[in-house]
């Protein structure tokens, strides 16, 4: 095991993003590397190797949401673009943004209400930024727009649809790719890929070593934080069942790890007091080292680039010095970027 020194904070700098699934690759989902990293310092393992750093009455706290089909293509002003579908807004509306076609590679800022944009038979108009006031990468024009629509645009998800995919893949891969073992209810624009290295055979092993599963769901949107924005509001769970053992296993000693920023997202709004409680809604918490996390005491997650406010969620829950210090040791080693990407366990206590 690696140990610990102090280093300055420095932004990090991804050695490589994963092209493809860990399946293309000649791996088993569950065989991608995983750098444990706690107080006393790192090691280098494979995800397989998991239940050897958890203790029977901790939980792992795991988001149910599925995987949607949310990248299509669309029409603006007669030409092509690509439209990626986010939240379905209470009201019937949805958050959606536009970018260029044909590979999706660069948003589109331009655009002004009552602009309207065609998918097939369904016609969806531009009412407002979201989720307020106007935002991008650049700070120049907007890129997340609530829009109402007429038509059936879940039908043309369903037909026409794929999953949103950036550059860095090396070609397109099925929605099954982007779906995680413990995905139930869809509604995910993005992978919660946290979890995609669970295995079935994985969640047995946990469960037979006496380490629980907490299910809550968080409703991803489209990868506004890796732009440098903060991520807007997203529709999460937390159910009685899963609010009780969580509380129980941090009264009878036991860790709360969370499987991904979602899944931290999730518990942490449902926190009163001390306590996790049953909830359910739209949350607007962004969890940073100024606003900390109050139950979550680790995180099993995946590498995020420097500008990620995904990366100040994890400095929230391992602290500073760690989170620098895996970076630097995932650099060095060659571990992979995003969603199909390698992973970290990293626990504070």
């Amino acid at each position: 095991m690696t140990q610990l020194t102090e280093t300055p904070h420095t932004h990090f700098a991804a050695s490589a993003f994963a092209p493809q699934p860990a399946e293309e690759r000649g791996l088993a989902r569950d065989e991608v590397r995983l750098l444990v990293g706690t107080p006393d310092g790192l090691s280098h393992e494979r995800f397989r190797d998991l239940p050897d750093h958890l203790a029977a009455g901790d939980v792992l706290v795991v988001n149910t949401s599925a995987t949607i089909a949310a990248e299509v293509d669309a029409e603006l002003d007669n030409r092509p673009v690509v439209l990626h579908v986010a939240h379905h807004l209470d009201d019937g509306d949805r958050v959606v943004e536009l970018r260029t076609a044909p590979d999706a590679g660069r948003a589109i800022l331009d655009r002004r209400p009552g602009d309207e944009i065609t998918v097939g038979d369904v016609r969806l108009t531009l009412r407002e930024p979201w989720p307020g006031a106007a935002s991008s990468p650049t700070g120049v024009g907007n890129r997340l727009w609530r829009a109402t629509v007429r038509g059936d645009l879940d039908r043309q998800l369903d037909w026409n649809g794929r999953p949103i995919a950036y550059g860095y893949l090396d070609r397109r891969y099925p929605l099954a790719s982007y779906q995680t073992v413990f995905g139930r209810h869809p509604g995910s624009a993005e992978m919660a890929s946290a979890g995609r290295p669970f295995t079935d055979a994985l969640v047995t092993r946990l469960v037979t070593a006496g380490v629980q599963l907490a299910p809550v769901t968080l409703h991803t949107g489209v990868s506004s934080q890796e732009a440098g924005e903060a991520p807007g509001p997203e529709w999460f769970e937390v159910p009685p069942t899963s609010a009780r053992i969580i509380n129980g296993a941090r009264a009878n000693g036991g860790r709360v790890i969370a499987v991904g920023t979602t899944a931290t997202r999730a518990v942490e709004s449902a926190v009163n007091g001390r306590h996790v409680v049953a909830h359910r809604g739209w949350t607007d918490r962004v969890i940073t080292p100024e606003a900390p996390p109050q139950v979550v005491d680790g995180l099993v997650t995946g590498w995020h680039d420097p500008m990620a406010s995904h990366l100040l969620l994890v400095e929230a829950v391992a602290g500073q010095r760690l989170t620098q210090a895996a970076y630097d040791a995932a650099v060095a080693e060659g571990y992979l970027w995003h969603e199909f990407g390698d992973s970290a366990l990293l626990m504070r206590r």
